[in-house]
C-alpha cells in the first residue's frame, strides 16, 4: 500500500515550470473564448465621428501627404510630387448600395499610379493604354468598387464595417502646387443615379459629405428588388458567361454585341485585366496577341502547376490583348464553329447587319489558390476596346447580373442558363480637341478656295517646324486631292492670290487618316444640293464603309442621294446615313500615282450628290451655314468639323449685286425697241 501510494505520488509530480505553461494555456484559452464571445462586427474599426450624423452615403478624402520627386526643377509648376491619399464610401443609411461609384475631381494634373480597392473607370492611360500610370488631373475620375462593389447596410451585417465600407488607397504624381499648399480635389461626389450630395466640408487635409437620396429622381423604370442589378443600356455591351465551372478551371463565354446605329469596330483589340492570377489555357473564336508561357513558367501559375505543360497555353500576360479571327477560321474544328465568330473583327450598326453587329468567344481559364473550388470566380476587370478608326469607348466595371439564358443545345424547346454572368456597359464618348480620327473641310460654289480640317485635327507630334495652334490656311480645291506634307507651296500661292499675309511658321497639317469635303454645290429657290466627298489617306481600304450627317434644321427635307444608298434616319433624328452601293463599298486605300517618282502619292476616293428641299424651310440662309451639317460621322467615328464657313467672295457679290441691274437694263431696252418699232 504504501509503495502504491509512493508511486502514485511519483506518478502526479510536476516540476513547477510545466505548472506555469498550463496555467498560462487556460489563460489564453479563456480569453479567446471571452473575445470570441463578444465579436460582434469589427470592433477594431472606429468610424469617423462625422459620419455618425449621416442618414445616407458618408463619402470623404484623406490627403495623407507628398514628397518631392525628380526632376528636382526650380520652376513650381513643372515640379512633380508623389503624393498618397485614401477616399472612403460607407453606407450609413438603411439602404443597400449596388456597384458604388465615386468622383473625384482631381485638378492638378494629377497621375494615378496605384489605386487599391477599386479600378479606374476614367482618364487618359498613358503609354500603351493599358493599366497605370492614367492621367486624371484634366477631368477627374470616377472609382468604382472592387473587389469591395457593394455596400451593404449595418441593419443587414450587425454593424460589420468590413461589409458597410469600402476604402481606397490613392498613390500618384502631382504638379503645380507649392511646397506650403494642401492640394485637395475640387469636389467628391457619389457618381450613382439617384443620389445628391451637398456642399462638401473640409478640414485642413481632409473633405466630406453626407450624399442622400434624391427626392426629385424618378427611374425610368419601376425597380424590383432582385438578387442581382439589371442590366445596364450601353452603346456596346459585353458579357462574360460562365457557362462551365470545376474545381481549379471555367469555361467563360464572351458576347460583344453592338448597341448603337451609329456604333462600328473594325479590326477591334480587347483588353482587360486578371485580378487572382488567372491565365488562358484554351480559346475558341479569338486568339492573343502573344503566346509566351514563360510568364507562367517563373510566375505563381508555374508554381502551383507543377505538372502542366505550358507551351501549349494560349496566354499568361496579366492584360492579354485579344483580337478576333479571319473569316477563314469559321469552320476550323480546332478555334472555329461558334456561333458569330470569325468575322476579321467587324462589328457593323445593326442598322447595316445585324448578324455582323454580334461577336462571341470563349476561353477555358485556369484559377490559383485559394479560389480552388466551383463557385469562386472572379471576373477580370479593366475592360478597354477599341478599333481602327472607329469611336472611342468608355466601359464601366463588370456588374453580376442574372444569369444569361440560352436555347437548349439539344434543340429541345428549353433554356439553359449561365452559371453566372457578368455584364460591362460601354459608351460613346466625344472626341477631345486634337484627338478625332477623321476630320471634315469646307467648301461652296459661291466661295474661292476650301476650309480645310483644322490643324492636328487628329493630334500633331512634337515638330518645331509647323505651328500646331495657328488656324489652318486655306487652300485651293485641288489641294484636297494632295497630301499633307505636298500642300506647302499651294497654301502659300493661294495666299498670295488672296493678298494674306503668311505666318512665319505655317500651320501643322490635321494628320487624319480619313477627311470628307462638304461642298455647296447649288442653292436655288426650291432647294439645293451637297456634294460629299471622302478621301481615304491610309495604306489600307475600307470594306463596308459608312458616314452619316446630321444636319441642323430637323425640317430639312431628304430628296435624293446619289452614287451612295442614302437615308434619313428616325433614331437618331434628323440624320442621313450613307454607304456605298453593291459593288462599290469599298473605299480604295491611298495608291502610287502613274509617276511615283514625281508625282505625289492619290488617296482613295468616293463622292456623291445630296439633294434636300426648301418646302418646310422657304427661307432657309444657305450662305450663313444653314446647309452644313452639325457632326459627321465616318464608320461610327465623329469628325471633327471647321471652325467656320466659306464666306461669299467679293465677285459673287459683285455680280450678284449687278444682276437685278442688268436685268432692269435689258427689259428697258427691250420694250424701247418695241416702242420703236
Amino acid at each position: 500500500m504504501m509503495r502504491f501510494r509512493q508511486e502514485s505520488s511519483h506518478m502526479i509530480r510536476i516540476p513547477w515550470d510545466m505548472w506555469i505553461l498550463i496555467a498560462l494555456a487556460l489563460f489564453c484559452h479563456s480569453m479567446i473564448g471571452v473575445c470570441n464571445a463578444q465579436d460582434y462586427g469589427d470592433q477594431s474599426y472606429t468610424p469617423p465621428k462625422e459620419a455618425q450624423n449621416c442618414n445616407g452615403i458618408f463619402i470623404s478624402y484623406n490627403f495623407q501627404g507628398r514628397e518631392k520627386t525628380y526632376p528636382l526643377v526650380k520652376n513650381v509648376s513643372a515640379q512633380a510630387w508623389s503624393f498618397r491619399a485614401l477616399a472612403t464610401v460607407l453606407n450609413t443609411g438603411a439602404t443597400e448600395l449596388k456597384s458604388w461609384k465615386l468622383f473625384v475631381g482631381f485638378q492638378y494634373n494629377e497621375l494615378l499610379v496605384g489605386a487599391d480597392g477599386a479600378v479606374i473607370l476614367d482618364g487618359d492611360p498613358e503609354g500603351d493604354g493599358d493599366g497605370f500610370p492614367i492621367r486624371v488631373g484634366k477631368n477627374g475620375t470616377v472609382l468604382a468598387g472592387y473587389p469591395q462593389a457593394d455596400l451593404k447596410t449595418a441593419i443587414d451585417t450587425a454593424g460589420d464595417f468590413t461589409q458597410m465600407q469600402a476604402q481606397v488607397t490613392l498613390k500618384g504624381t502631382q504638379f503645380g502646387v507649392s511646397a506650403k499648399a494642401t492640394p485637395l480635389p475640387k469636389s467628391i461626389k457619389l457618381a450613382n443615379d439617384g443620389y445628391v450630395c451637398p456642399k462638401l466640408t473640409k478640414k485642413g487635409g481632409y473633405m466630406y459629405s453626407c450624399c442622400r437620396k434624391d427626392p426629385k429622381y424618378k427611374p425610368k423604370e419601376k425597380i424590383t428588388k432582385t438578387k442581382f442589378l439589371k442590366r445596364q443600356q450601353g452603346d456596346l455591351t459585353m458579357t462574360y458567361d460562365i457557362v462551365q465551372a470545376y474545381e481549379a478551371s471555367y469555361h467563360a463565354q464572351i458576347t460583344i454585341d453592338n448597341n448603337n446605329p451609329l456604333g462600328r469596330l473594325d479590326q477591334w483589340n480587347l483588353t482587360f485585366q486578371w485580378m487572382r492570377n488567372e491565365f488562358i489555357y484554351s480559346m475558341r473564336g479569338a486568339y492573343t496577341h502573344i503566346k509566351d508561357p514563360a510568364e507562367c513558367i517563373y510566375g505563381a501559375q508555374g508554381q502551383y502547376y507543377k505538372d502542366l505543360d505550358f507551351s501549349n497555353v494560349v496566354n499568361c500576360q496579366k492584360i492579354p490583348v485579344i483580337s478576333d479571327l479571319p473569316s477563314e477560321k469559321e469552320n476550323d474544328d480546332k478555334v472555329g464553329k461558334l456561333p458569330f465568330c470569325c468575322k476579321n473583327g467587324i462589328l457593323m450598326p445593326k442598322t447595316m447587319n445585324e448578324t455582323k453587329a454580334r461577336a462571341i468567344f470563349q476561353m477555358e481559364v485556369y484559377k490559383l489558390p485559394p479560389d480552388m473550388n466551383r463557385t469562386a470566380i472572379t471576373p477580370p476587370q479593366n475592360w478597354h476596346i477599341q478599333g481602327r478608326l472607329n469611336p472611342t469607348y468608355r466601359c464601366g466595371p463588370p456588374i453580376r447580373v442574372d444569369p444569361t439564358e440560352f436555347p437548349d443545345p439539344t434543340g429541345l424547346p428549353a433554356i439553359s442558363a449561365a452559371i453566372a454572368s457578368w455584364q460591362i456597359s460601354c459608351n460613346i464618348t466625344s472626341p477631345k480637341p486634337k484627338k478625332a480620327k477623321c476630320c471634315v473641310s469646307y467648301s461652296a460654289y459661291y466661295a474661292d478656295g476650301v476650309i480645310p480640317c483644322n490643324t492636328c485635327a487628329c493630334g500633331c507630334d512634337e515638330d518645331t517646324r509647323c505651328d500646331a495652334n495657328a488656324p489652318a490656311l486655306a487652300l485651293p480645291s485641288n489641294a484636297l486631292l494632295v497630301p499633307f506634307e505636298n500642300r506647302t507651296e499651294l497654301a502659300k500661292a493661294f495666299s498670295h492670290i488672296q493678298h494674306k499675309k503668311l505666318p512665319k511658321k505655317l500651320p501643322c497639317p490635321d494628320n487624319c487618316g480619313v477627311s470628307i469635303n462638304w461642298h455647296i454645290d447649288s442653292d436655288y429657290r426650291t432647294g439645293w444640293t451637297a456634294r460629299v466627298t471622302i478621301f481615304n489617306w491610309e495604306t489600307t481600304p475600307f470594306v463596308d464603309w459608312f458616314s452619316a450627317v446630321r444636319m441642323k434644321k430637323p425640317q430639312i427635307a431628304l430628296e435624293k442621294v446619289y452614287t451612295f444608298n442614302g437615308t434619313k434616319m428616325t433614331s437618331p433624328s434628323n440624320t442621313i446615313f450613307m454607304q456605298g452601293n453593291p459593288g462599290e463599298n469599298y473605299l480604295m486605300a491611298e495608291t502610287n500615282s502613274s509617276k511615283p517618282l514625281v508625282e505625289p502619292r492619290i488617296p482613295g476616293k468616293q463622292q456623291s450628290v445630296i439633294q434636300f428641299s426648301k418646302k418646310h424651310l422657304p427661307h432657309l440662309n444657305v450662305v450663313a451655314g444653314e446647309g452644313f451639317p452639325s457632326k459627321v460621322f465616318f464608320n461610327g467615328e465623329e469628325c471633327a468639323l471647321p471652325k467656320e464657313f466659306p464666306k461669299q467672295s467679293p465677285a459673287h457679290q459683285t455680280s450678284a449685286g449687278l444682276l437685278p441691274a442688268i436685268l432692269v437694263l435689258a427689259l428697258s431696252f427691250l420694250l424701247l425697241t418695241d416702242r420703236l418699232n
